[in-house]
This record gives structure tokens, C-alpha cells and sequence, in this order.
């Protein structure tokens, strides 16, 4: 669990220094805090009831990700990888079709059968988004990427137009009916991304990557 301000500089941090070489590639994988983001291409008439946002101590963050508003908050599996699409050799269509993908796979493990939605970025369960995609590239190096609801909090979504459609968030416990182990899921999402990238991930633990200060 970290506040997203701090993620964001964590994100910035390490996207220098893999620009610069300095690391390799790198996925995080967290939860936020109760927080609304707004994307590059958000509306703020798409934050519906602000006053029920204050009430809650819940932020809106503006950030330089794609996309419009959505949620993060307890129950929520973030990816960010930091990765030099180029050396990948992937365009940015196809890389968001690979983060797209990575969630569609995760799912079927779990039963549950997911799907795109043409010129709708994002992973969908019938009519409901699961999962929220929004990406920053600078130099072919990627910050940013996705949010798969797990056992997040529905209600929140609510006081939002999550990315501006005008539909509905789910999430894998609304759809399986039960909480998940959000341990194995990170494990999951960890085997997907690597089936679907084609890379080997090894773990480690957070402090390794706070470097100094």
C-alpha cells in the first residue's frame, strides 16, 4: 500500500534512470490509497460529486497518464511497468493490446471471461469494466499502466463517470461472489505479464528500489 504522490515519484525516478540505462526494466505492483486520478484527457464534469469526494478525504490528482477520471483504492491490483518499449519492440497500440491481454489471461485462470470493447481502452465483463488502462511514454520508456479491481470497494466508482463512458465498474469478487487472495493474484498477474511480454520476472522486495533520497 502507497499514496499515489509517492508512487508517481517512484515512477519518475526509475523511468530516468532506465532512459539513462541506469536500471533495466521494472514492474510494480501495488495498492493506492482511496484516491481519484484525472488523466491528460479528463473532463472534470466527469467528477460527480466532489463535495462527497471532500467529505471523504478522498484527492483528486491530476497526472500526465492517458485516459480520463477513475479510482484507486484497498482491493485494487496496480501495475506500473517501467519498461523501454522500443528494446520490446512494440508500437504503443501493441503495447496497450499486451496490457489489455495480460489482464484477459489473468481472468480466464479464474473462469471469469473478459474482453475488449473496440475504441474503449480497458478490460470489460459483459458491459462492466474490470480493469482501467492509462499510459505516459516519454523516450519509448513507459510509466503508468493498469488497475484491476480485485476486492475493491464498488461505491466510490459511484461519485465518478469512470474514463468518461458512462458505464459501470466491476470487480473479481462482484463477478466470482467471494474475495480473492490479493497475494495470488499478484502472482497471477506477474505469470501473465511474463506469458504475454515474453520476459522472466524475478521478484524483490520494495526497499530495494527506494535508492537514496
Amino acid at each position: 500500500m502507497i499514496d499515489y504522490e509517492t508512487a508517481s515519484k517512484l515512477q519518475n525516478r526509475l523511468a530516468q534512470e532506465r532512459m539513462e540505462e541506469k536500471t533495466g526494466d521494472v514492474l510494480l505492483l501495488l495498492q493506492h490509497p482511496p484516491v481519484i486520478t484525472m488523466g491528460k484527457s479528463g473532463k472534470v464534469q466527469n467528477v460527480l460529486a466532489p463535495q462527497a469526494l471532500q467529505d471523504k478525504n478522498i484527492k483528486v490528482i491530476f497526472t500526465d497518464r492517458g485516459g480520463d477520471v477513475t479510482y484507486h483504492g484497498p482491493g485494487q491490483l496496480v501495475i506500473y511497468p517501467i519498461l523501454n518499449l522500443r528494446l520490446h519492440g512494440l508500437s504503443v497500440p501493441a503495447y496497450v493490446w499486451n496490457l489489455e491481454e495480460t489482464v484477459i489471461r489473468l481472468l480466464d485462470r479464474f473462469g471469469v471471461q473478459a474482453r475488449r470493447i473496440e475504441k474503449l481502452r480497458g478490460v470489460w465483463v459483459g458491459n462492466e469494466k474490470v480493469a482501467a488502462l492509462g499510459v505516459h511514454l516519454s523516450r519509448w520508456i513507459s510509466k503508468h499502466g493498469l488497475a484491476l479491481n480485485v476486492n475493491t470497494n464498488l461505491d466510490p466508482f459511484g461519485l465518478i463517470n469512470p474514463c468518461g463512458t458512462g458505464r459501470r465498474a466491476t470487480s473479481m469478487a462482484k463477478i466470482l461472489g467471494r474475495n480473492l487472495s490479493m497475494e495470488e493474484i499478484e502472482t497471477r498477474m506477474m505469470e501473465s505479464f511474463a506469458e504475454v511480454f515474453g520476459v522472466q520476472i524475478s521478484q524483490e522486495p520494495a526497499q530495494d528500489l527506494e535508492g537514496p533520497r
